[in-house]
């Protein structure tokens, strides 16, 4: 099994007071624009990638989908995906992405929340993604933006009085990986840039339907008065492609 933070219990105890944690999908600052870009779930067939909670998961279901595969390769996330949303038809498995095999033409829908950066290799992900879509299936994902994972640390530059100068964008032509630090942990990520990520999906065959660069809601905003930095570079990209 491939070395995962999300099973070091220190870190997980952390993630688990997160808003996105603890309030599901209407706690995700990305959430009020995601859920504009997801197709309808009629009778279909979902897989999720790095399903997390199972948040997404859940939503799938009561949204009409026939069955849902929820796919994590942190135990500790399962877990508790099985305890909050182990509703009938979603089936929880354990591995990494990389290792994950199916045969052709099995999902109508593919999603993935904030996962593909902590993958190397987009390519061959997509490759997979494509052969395991029906033909005019729905690919929707979000990352965190090539502006956040650029630099690596995953930290503004502070002034002496610890006010936020800026984001620190550097070494963006340089991918691969970098090590952040997330919740008082190091974390490592693999940092891409937008021309792969979009490129990847058009030499697979998707046609790319909508790529959005989220803005805090309103709401969010106005409850949380420190996430106006928020708006000063892009934290997520959420992309929405058709096979």
């Amino acid at each position: 099994m491939k070395e995962n933070k999300y099973d070091d219990k220190s870190f997980f105890e952390q993630y688990r007071k997160m808003n996105r944690s603890e309030k599901g999908l209407e706690g995700a600052g990305e959430w009020h624009v995601l859920k504009t870009m997801l197709p309808d779930f009629a009778g279909t067939d979902v897989l999720d990638l790095g399903c997390g909670f199972g948040w997404h998961c859940r939503y799938a279901i009561e949204n009409g989908a026939s069955s849902v595969i929820g796919i994590d390769i942190s135990e500790r996330m399962l877990e508790r995906a099985r305890e909050i949303n182990n509703l009938k038809g979603i089936e929880y498995i354990r591995k990494p992405l990389e290792e994950v095999k199916y045969p052709k033409e099995t999902f109508d829908i593919v999603l993935s929340s904030l996962t593909f950066h902590y993958i190397k290799s987009f390519d061959i992900l997509s490759r997979n993604i494509y052969k395991w879509l029906k033909p005019a299936s729905s690919f929707v994902f979000s990352v965190e933006h090539p502006v956040f994972t650029a630099y690596g640390t995953q930290e503004w530059a502070y002034d002496e009085e610890g006010n936020r100068l800026h984001w620190p964008v550097d070494n963006y032509f340089m991918e691969g990986k970098r090590e952040a630090v997330f919740l008082g942990e190091k974390v490592v990520k693999y940092h891409k840039t937008l021309t792969t990520y979009l490129n990847c999906l058009l030499k697979e065959g998707f046609t790319i339907k909508e790529v959005v660069e989220p803005e805090p809601s309103k709401e969010m905003l106005e409850a949380y008065p420190d996430m106006k930095d928020e708006l000063r570079r892009p934290m997520m990209l959420l992309v929405s492609a058709k096979k």
